[in-house]
């Protein structure tokens, strides 16, 4: 269920909204193969009426399961958006969709939410990424030489 406002219920005083909103309801779209959505978007919103316009602010928090971009280990991460806050317009030209007295926050929050996503993951920002594996040879740490790639050209008699 969207998280939706019935304007009515705003002409006497702000409502608080809290709850969790369904990952398929948020709809994001995120087709990116290192986070994973698993959990739903939380919410504890304060909606009021100002004159024209609607006013809620709040606190969003969205869980991410996640795998780091250069070591791949997994680790959850927390989108939050403490101050979250939006100015909704109820009459001019950018004025607000209302269908039945009620307004659809859910299109403000999806749009907030993905500016907030990790565009590349990191389980923290010095990751130094996957461990090199140790080569196992006669001495450890001994440089072998290498043979010179031109050496049998150098043997090549041209006339």
């Amino acid at each position: 269920m969207p998280i939706t406002v019935n304007l009515r219920h705003l002409e006497e005083h702000e409502i608080r909204l809290t709850g969790d909103l369904p990952l398929n309801e948020l709809d994001l779209g995120v087709q990116d193969e290192l986070i994973h959505l698993n959990h739903p978007l939380q919410y504890n919103l304060v909606v009021e009426l100002l004159h024209d316009c609607v006013l809620a602010r709040g606190s969003l928090l969205l869980p991410l399961d996640c795998e780091c971009g250069r070591c791949l280990t997994k680790y959850r991460q927390d989108l939050k958006l403490p101050d979250w806050a939006v100015h909704l317009p109820l009459e001019g030209e950018e004025k607000v969709n209302v269908e039945n007295d009620s307004i659809d926050l859910t299109p403000f929050v999806r749009e907030d939410m993905l500016l907030e996503f990790p565009q590349h993951p990191l389980c923290k920002p010095d990751c130094s990424g996957l461990k090199k594996k140790q080569v196992s040879g006669p001495v450890a740490g001994a440089e072998t030489p290498v043979a010179d790639p031109w050496a049998a050209l150098n043997q090549l008699k041209l006339k």
